[in-house]
């Protein structure tokens, strides 16, 4: 009888079994659900302990720990009452904070507290931990740091942003020192995400958007970080067209069409899913340009619900609306050639009761060719009466830069503010440090963050107790770069002696001083090695050596922030800076963790002023290091000499070249004459006390201010507050302001050609010399035509002669005499400054409904006599 032959083996099926929690560990699951882990380091260690290999291997994510830890080592630590212990504190805690009596919102903020004006906060990223990867930099970190803030402070705040199914890209350096993109695939069952609810509590939200010639569908995720509530949409369902299912596939990735797309899911399709979920937010803040359709689909709204017209709807939408920017130079703002828009928005007008060249007018400067691009940025400024910079430099640029959304308005004038950044101290802040600060004090809490008293009391610690804690955060870093550059080293095939020079490569006793940030040109990440030579003598001092850490990705697009990491792979690969200068691959929230925590000095040297803030400064200064940087950003306003060092002269405006040389000799002189001779000058027990005391003064000025603590509640008080009380106002009585300021407005549109004025006096005439505090008489012929005086306001406005003086408009009233149509307008004028300054008198529309002065912009200057 023949043998019988054997068959293939097959497997048709596969299962995925998951261990089961036991008894006594099941708030495992509830902490691991909520990113407020991500802050609570003894939560973090939980995870951990159960198995600190695979927490490497998980990217540190509690929740993929859960699914594949095994079932014997869950049952083996629920058996141990201590460990069951540390579980149920941790527990404890997140309930005590999840359900606090008192933050600072109902404190600060009692009649807020009663009316509960929700915001609902919009970005393209969120970066809160490396376990969710949607985020590619500082604009996604800050995002992260806001929303936990935010649950700080107990604002009641949601999110809204796009759930990317593989996120922004893992780096890697191959020999020729060439970053390669490697995508990574979140795998959505391993993130603290999960399915959001209907209104009804039951049915899974899923919302519908209208592209040309089809429906695109959204599912909604939420991820909880602490009290926030953070709602992600997602377009990868089977019933969307593959290219539709790419929606949300990769932050910035793909083409402008794609862009397109992406922003419409993010501000319409993100207004839908609050709604299907019965959320109604009284605020809207866009974290930059990218959500801006949200304005457009919220108008639609109006139309639709409550029978306004387009101007009627636009009042309470804009004075709801909050807009910060973060980009210093116009093209790094998101502009779509008109016919793309008109794909995309063609039939989405008819809906809004406009045409598709009013549509296109909302996104481009008053004054502009045919082919203008449609900007998001300018969009986002006309559907919100709130904006704002993220530094007081940023301020000044965005004023300058978008003064042609504004014509005629002085610069000054430009309505856009500035709240400058700053960073969530307890996420960034190393354990070992917090310990330090309360060694003596006890606690440090969420409430002590932008309060400098306790800030300056908590500093008062040991010397040497300091610099034993910070050397350690120093080895760790040093070790962890070992095993990051060993990694690579050996994937990319070097001689076995280099992978092994790894072991010994970088001295912990040696100055060390790191750079990390997104490889943008303007960043200068190069400017470092102008001058090889004065270089290597930094390095190679014998008595004194310096060692340098990289780190940092560059847009997969950006050839020329690729050929800087080149660069500077190169530079580190010569022999006289082997191992002394070191790029660490794949920039990300653990690697940046590590930076923070263990380099003695901040590095940070941008083209002035193209850094909008910058936050990374801030975030090293919480576990002692050193900020030395160019006067940008938010160092320009916290630097006082004694808190870190300043590259350069911020007065000096250079050519490119000369600029660069310029601030890369400041960066030697400093580093060879100040940082370097402070750093190893050390008492008897070898501590060095100059330097801490540098330290302590960079904790004690810096660490109260430059948070997110502080940052949110200014948020809360200056523009959250007044955009809900203004929203309120507008719907009241069936949006019965919303009529009348659109139909007010169209009034003084037409009537204002009529408006002029002249025969304007100064008291003591033109050329006169007067002293500060003294009050000087003005008047001025005006007339209205058929407005009236309660419509206009009339103001003697004196400006410095010096653009970066000061100016001052003074309400003028009328006296009661008139003549023809014409009237007169006085007042006295107090000068409150030294210096030359240029004076005349304007009438711009004034109504107590607006919430900008300059809203219309229509302003009548007088004539010269």
């Amino acid at each position: 009888m023949a043998t019988p032959a054997a068959t293939a083996q097959k497997w048709p099926f596969n299962v995925s079994v998951v261990p089961r929690v036991p008894e006594g560990l099941e708030s495992l699951r509830r902490i691991a659900f909520n990113l407020w882990f991500s802050w609570n380091f003894d939560a973090l260690e939980l995870f951990k302990e159960l198995d600190p290999t695979l927490w490497e291997e998980c990217g540190h994510s509690p929740v993929k720990m859960l699914r594949l830890i095994k079932q014997s080592r869950l049952e083996a630590v629920a058996k141990d009452k201590a460990y069951r212990g540390r579980v149920e504190k941790v527990h404890d805690k997140l309930e005590a904070y999840l359900n606090r009596k008192s933050t600072w919102f109902t404190k600060n903020l009692p009649k807020e507290t009663k009316d509960q004006p929700l915001v609902a906060y919009f970005s393209a990223e969120f970066g809160f931990h490396e376990s969710l990867p949607v985020y590619s930099g500082g604009l996604g970190i800050l995002a992260g740091d806001h929303c936990k803030s935010a649950s700080d402070l107990g604002l009641p705040f949601v999110a809204v942003g796009l759930l990317y199914r593989f996120g922004y890209f893992a780096q890697k350096i191959n020999r020729d020192g060439w970053q390669e993109a490697n995508i990574v695939d979140n795998v959505f069952h391993d993130l603290p995400a999960s399915e959001a609810l209907a209104a009804d509590g039951k049915t899974t939200v899923v919302v519908e958007l209208d592209m040309p010639g089809r429906k695109v569908k959204a599912k909604v995720w939420e991820v909880r970080i602490g009290l926030t509530r953070l709602f992600l949409l997602d377009t990868d369902l089977p019933s969307n067209a593959p290219d539709d299912r790419n929606i949300t596939y990769q932050l910035y990735g793909g083409d402008h069409d794609m862009r397109v797309r992406q922003e419409i899911l993010l501000g319409i399709g993100g207004v839908k899913a609050l709604d299907a979920m019965g959320i109604k937010p009284s605020v809207f803040h866009m974290n930059e340009g990218h959500a801006a359709f949200l304005g457009l689909e919220r108008i639609r709204r109006l139309i639709s619900e409550e029978k306004l017209s387009f101007i009627e709807a636009l009042q309470p939408v804009a004075a709801s609306s909050v807009f910060t920017t973060h980009t210093p130079v116009p093209a790094g703002n998101d502009a779509f050639d008109p016919k793309l828009m008109e794909k995309y928005f063609a039939a989405y007008v008819r809906d809004c009761h406009i045409s598709f060249d009013e549509l296109l007018k909302l996104g481009r400067p008053w004054a502009h060719p045919e082919e203008e691009p449609f900007s998001m940025t300018i969009l986002a400024l006309r559907l919100s009466r709130q904006a704002n910079g993220v530094s007081a430099i940023h301020g000044r640029v965005s004023r300058e830069m978008w003064q042609t959304v504004w014509p005629g308005v002085p610069k000054k004038e430009i309505p856009i503010r500035h709240v400058t950044n700053g960073i969530h101290t307890f996420t960034w802040m190393a354990p070992e440090i917090r310990d330090l600060l309360e060694k003596e004090e006890g606690a440090f809490t969420e409430d002590d963050l932008a309060d400098a008293a306790q800030w300056k009391k908590r500093v008062e610690f040991k010397d040497k107790d300091y610099w034993t804690v910070h050397q350690k955060l120093k080895a760790r870093l040093l070790e962890f770069v070992r095993r990051n550059v060993k990694n690579q080293r050996i994937r990319n095939g070097v001689k076995p002696e280099e992978i092994l020079s790894t072991q010994t490569m970088l001295d912990p006793k040696a100055l060390t001083i790191g750079f990390a940030r997104r490889f943008a040109t303007y960043k200068r990440a190069a400017l470092l090695f102008r001058d090889l030579d004065k270089l290597a003598a930094i390095v190679n001092d014998p008595e004194r050596p310096v060692q340098f850490l990289f780190a940092g990705k560059a847009h997969p697009a950006d050839e020329g922030g690729k050929k800087l990491i080149q660069l500077i792979v190169k530079v580190s690969e010569l022999p006289v800076f082997k191992n002394k200068i070191v790029f660490v691959e794949n920039y990300d929230f653990n690697v940046a963790r590590h930076l923070y925590h263990g380099c003695d000095v901040w590095l940070n040297n941008p083209t002035r002023p193209l850094e909008a803030s910058g936050t990374s400064g801030e975030k090293v200064i919480t576990s002692g290091c050193l900020n030395f940087s160019v006067r940008d950003g938010w160092w320009d306003e916290a630097f006082d000499g004694t808190n870190g060092w300043a590259i350069g002269e911020d007065a000096l405006r250079l050519e490119p070249e000369v600029q660069d040389e310029f601030d890369a000799f400041s960066i030697y002189e400093i580093l060879q004459h100040e940082v370097v001779p402070m750093y190893y000058e050390r008492s008897a027990d070898g501590v060095p006390k100059r330097w801490i005391e540098r330290v302590r003064r960079s904790l004690m000025t810096i660490g109260p201010v430059y948070n997110t603590q502080r940052m949110v509640a200014e948020y809360a008080e200056n523009f959250y507050k007044k955009a809900a009380e203004k929203g309120r106002m507008f719907a009241e009585n069936k949006f019965a302001k919303s009529r009348n300021l659109a139909v007010w407005k169209d009034k003084l549109r037409t009537a204002w050609s009529e408006v002029k004025a002249n025969a304007v006096t100064w008291a003591g005439g033109n050329g006169t010399t007067v002293s500060v505090g003294d009050q000087v008489s003005v008047s001025v012929q005006v007339h209205l035509g058929s407005l009236k005086n309660e419509e206009v306001a009339v103001e003697a406005y004196v400006k410095a002669v010096d653009p970066n003086g000061p100016s001052l408009a003074t309400r003028l009233e009328p006296t009661g005499e008139t003549s023809q149509g014409w009237a007169k307008y006085a007042g006295r004028v107090e000068m409150k400054d030294s210096g030359n300054f240029q004076f005349n008198v304007r009438v711009r529309p004034s109504n107590s409904s607006l919430t900008q002065a300059h809203e219309l912009r229509l302003i009548t200057w007088a004539v010269s006599p």
